[in-house]
């Protein structure tokens, strides 16, 4: 059974949380393994913080747990990002995106980044033009820019 499977409906934190205390381990000693704070612990634990993906990485390593499943139980908008929708006769986000010259000269959004964003479209429907924003700047991100 996968993590996501066996946590139909516990939250990141309680992951954490169960995990820890199945490891026998305290917030301490979680923080200190990977490089953080106690009450950091305690609050990714009761939902007060979200993790970064370095953080996520760090604490899949030390708890023994799937780093890309952590993740997207950290961040459930990229999951849903990423799950195949039913195909609809409306426009699609990527048309009104690609349209939109305003939004892209306020995001300065390069002709390279414009290709990978189509890639991206191509890969399923995403719902809305503001979600290619989110998905550039994770990709931003991800690549240091």
């Amino acid at each position: 059974l996968t993590l996501m499977a066996r946590t139909k409906e516990r939250s990141f934190g309680q992951v954490l949380r169960d995990r820890r205390r199945q490891l026998d381990l305290t917030q301490e000693e979680v923080a200190r393994r990977i490089k953080t704070s106690t009450p950091y612990i305690g609050h990714l634990e009761s939902a007060k913080r979200h993790p970064s993906d370095k953080i996520v990485t760090r604490l899949a390593e030390v708890l023994g747990l799937d780093r890309r499943e952590l993740f997207f139980l950290a961040n459930p908008r990229a999951q849903a990002l990423l799950s195949p929708e039913p195909e609809t006769d409306a426009k699609s986000a990527w048309e009104d995106f690609h349209k939109d010259e305003q939004i892209r000269r306020i995001h300065n959004i390069s002709g390279d980044e414009m290709e990978m964003l189509e890639r991206v479209a191509l890969l399923g429907d995403v719902k809305s033009p503001r979600d290619f924003i989110y998905i550039l700047n994770t990709v931003r991100h991800a690549v240091g820019r």
